[in-house]
């Protein structure tokens, strides 16, 4: 385990003496090794409601830079699987790096240059429940390694307002991008809410993360609504019992 980090800027000190970091950072192959001349690197935040695609997304562009001999580290932070695996809900699913609470992102990404492999990106998928701390530690990765970083996530929780990871993601990303594919409420409005609801009731109060997918339970499920019918809280067209008793 590495258990300190580099210096960001050995090349600037002319004449320190070379460090177990030097050689663990020079055993990059040429080709990928951005940190051998100045190249900017970005940090970009995806975001979008529930079923808009932002996971299919993750795993695209992975594919599209794999293709191009890049190579990255796919990482999530509690997938609706509940385990380490980027899964979308068209059935694509690829096996992934969990970010916990104490998982210090530059070190991961250390030890893997150490290693001796290469990482000329990161993808992470849930982005939006990264810790702050963990979207400062990607910004230095961005910033002082050169390292491109994709994030991909929801940007409220279930009560709209934002979360953790994405507050600090719209605040540092170097772009933040609405995932195109529209979304809708059951009146036919854009879905922006992600809704959670408790016993056919849209829950205001509760614990932030509820891991797993629990879309097929009776008691929770989520669902996305406009903005008015989050705030009214009506779930669909009343049956006609509902109307009589209106009536």
């Amino acid at each position: 385990m590495l258990d300190r980090i580099p210096d960001p800027s050995p090349a600037d000190q002319p004449g320190r003496p070379p460090t177990t970091w030097d050689s663990a950072l020079a055993a990059i192959p040429a080709a990928g090794n951005r940190r051998a001349i100045s190249m900017p690197a970005h940090l970009k935040f995806f975001y979008g409601p529930m079923d808009c695609g932002k996971s299919t997304l993750a795993l695209q562009i992975d594919h599209n830079h794999a293709r191009q001999g890049r190579q990255g580290l796919l990482l999530t932070r509690y997938d609706r699987s509940g385990g380490p695996t980027v899964t979308t809900r068209v059935g694509l699913s690829r096996d992934a790096i969990e970010v916990t609470d104490e998982l210090d992102l530059r070190q991961l990404v250390f030890q893997h240059w150490a290693l001796g492999r290469r990482v000329d990106y990161v993808i992470v998928d849930e982005a939006g429940f990264l810790n702050p701390e963990h979207v400062d530690q990607l910004a230095d990765l961005v910033d002082d390694y050169h390292v491109d970083v994709y994030c991909f996530g929801l940007s409220t929780d279930f009560r709209s307002q934002l979360l953790p990871g994405a507050k600090r993601l719209i605040e540092l990303a170097d772009e933040i991008c609405a995932v195109q594919v529209e979304v809708l409420c059951w009146c036919g409005r854009p879905g922006q809410q992600n809704a959670r609801v408790v016993n056919g009731k849209v829950a205001r109060t509760g614990d932030t993360v509820v891991v797993a997918d629990t879309a097929h339970t009776n008691d929770v499920r989520y669902q996305v609504l406009c903005r008015l019918h989050f705030r009214t809280g009506r779930l669909g067209e009343p049956s006609l019992g509902q109307q009589l008793e209106l009536d």
